[in-house]
């Protein structure tokens, strides 16, 4: 690639990135007027997506999955010490499979997920955090296997979970999906959708992220409302913004992307017009549930929009509790239990619960032992799982326990992960279709990892 072609493509991702209602690059482009001629609808049953619920700041799995057998749970409360759980308050949500000759419990705060999880469509993955390779305790100290770089950095490891690599990796493994999905899609731009700003997980090779307000899709002010109160001001607006015939070339292209940019803005607040409004499900005061209620809309309406696959990003901030934790924890687990509750509830009614794969992810995990008001950054840490095609009620991995000095605990309690991110990335990519030889891109390493893990996480 010769240095102007290569300042030419980093001129037309930004320009993708920053236009109106956030279009893809050229060829995405190209493929989305292919995909348009070929399919302008796209039938329920053959749609599948994925949702990424990322919990900004490294959530606290000590307290978010607890031991409740009584020795499981006095282990627990030795090594947490002030900022353990009391027992009584885990009988609730006790649950019922059992795990390394023990039983664990759900915190109280994510009560109202127990029922998704008793009706086997939630499960749990058990120490799951970003790897180069499957690596031991001994491997670790010894530095004879490959790490993660700048672990227990939050930037560098929210990068981690969602690309691999640290801070700056142009490339995320939701968008290494959406890459293998945009030829498909009828509106291939809204391939990969983020809610919640920029994440790198939803940056292809030639997916970009589509960015949605959670509350309305924005519109150009000037296409909506005559331009200086008067219609023919606008109309020369759009040419002068859309006019492909330019003498230089980055002009010429950026040109094509507003062009498809604001076609694509058009469409989808025409589609979203005839969304449900799906009331009651979701809390008007909690933002989680509001960029959820504004993808489960986005999917009421794939079928008028010609999707086959897509790709999703939302997020929660304020996980990173080095203090108040037993005050702010509990508070953003309710958040977070009532969202997913009422986006699972919204995808049953329109009829796409099995369509629809839902997971959490966060920075890193905390250290087991607390700091006297909260904990401090980790390493592995426990997620869920969520959708009728989960087989839920289950813990999928090792659970590493919660005893300090264990065979997981690397210092201060931060756990080695014994399920590495490519595991989850390559189950997720089997069961949206992706074929094999794009694993390497989604899950680099993959074959070093046990595939048994996750086999059976999700079923057709």
């Amino acid at each position: 690639m010769t240095l102007e072609s290569l300042h030419r493509r980093r001129f037309l991702q930004r320009s993708a990135a920053l236009s109106v209602a956030g279009a893809g690059l050229p060829l995405a482009l190209n493929l989305a007027h292919m995909a348009d001629a070929a399919a302008q609808t796209a039938s329920g049953a053959d749609y599948k997506a994925i949702v990424c619920v990322f919990l900004q700041g490294g959530n606290d799995q000590g307290n978010t999955l607890i031991p409740f057998d009584l020795p499981g749970y006095q282990t627990y409360a030795r090594t947490r010490g002030s900022v353990a759980l009391s027992r009584d308050s885990l009988t609730a949500t006790a649950l019922s499979p059992s795990v390394a000759g023990g039983q664990l419990a759900l915190a109280p705060s994510l009560a109202p997920l127990k029922p998704l999880f008793d009706a086997g469509q939630l499960a749990a993955l058990l120490n799951i955090g970003p790897l180069v390779q499957p690596t031991t305790r001994q491997e670790y100290i010894d530095k004879s296997k490959p790490l993660p770089a700048k672990l227990f950095s939050h930037n560098d490891q929210q990068s981690m979970w969602q690309s691999y690599g640290t801070e700056g990796t142009a490339t995320g493994w939701g968008g290494q999906m959406g890459d293998v999905a945009l030829s498909g899609n009828g509106t291939a731009s809204l391939t990969c959708i983020n809610t919640a700003g920029n994440a790198v997980y939803l940056s292809g090779d030639d997916a970009v992220p589509y960015m949605v307000n959670p509350s309305e899709v924005p519109t150009l002010g000037p296409l909506n409302t005559p331009l200086f109160g008067s219609a023919g001001a606008s109309q020369a607006f759009r040419q002068l913004v859309t006019q492909t015939r330019q003498q230089h070339v980055l002009a010429a292209d950026h040109a094509t992307i507003m062009a498809r940019a604001i076609d694509v803005n058009q469409r989808l607040r025409s589609a979203l017009a005839t969304a449900p409004a799906l009331t009651g499900l979701f809390d008007e005061a909690n933002a989680l549930a509001v960029q959820l209620r504004m993808v489960a809309r986005l999917i009421s309406v794939q079928s008028t929009l010609g999707l086959k696959r897509q790709v999703f990003f939302v997020s929660l901030p304020g996980f990173d509790l080095h203090d108040n934790l037993l005050s702010q924890h509990p508070v953003l687990l309710g958040k977070l239990a009532s969202a997913l509750v009422g986006f699972q509830a919204a995808l049953g009614q329109m009829g796409m619960a099995r369509q629809v794969t839902t997971f959490t992810a966060s920075d890193f995990g905390r250290t087991l032992s607390g700091n006297g008001d909260g904990s401090d950054h980790g390493w592995g840490s426990h997620h869920l799982v969520m959708g009728a095609s989960v087989q839920g009620g289950r813990f999928y991995g090792q659970w590493p326990g919660t005893a300090l000095g264990g065979p997981q605990d690397v210092g201060q309690g931060r756990l080695l992960p014994t399920m590495g991110v490519q595991q989850l990335a390559l189950a997720l990519a089997r069961w949206m279709g992706v074929p094999q030889d794009q694993f390497d891109a989604i899950a680099p390493g993959w074959t070093a990892f046990d595939a048994s893990t996750l086999s059976g996480l999700l079923s057709a």
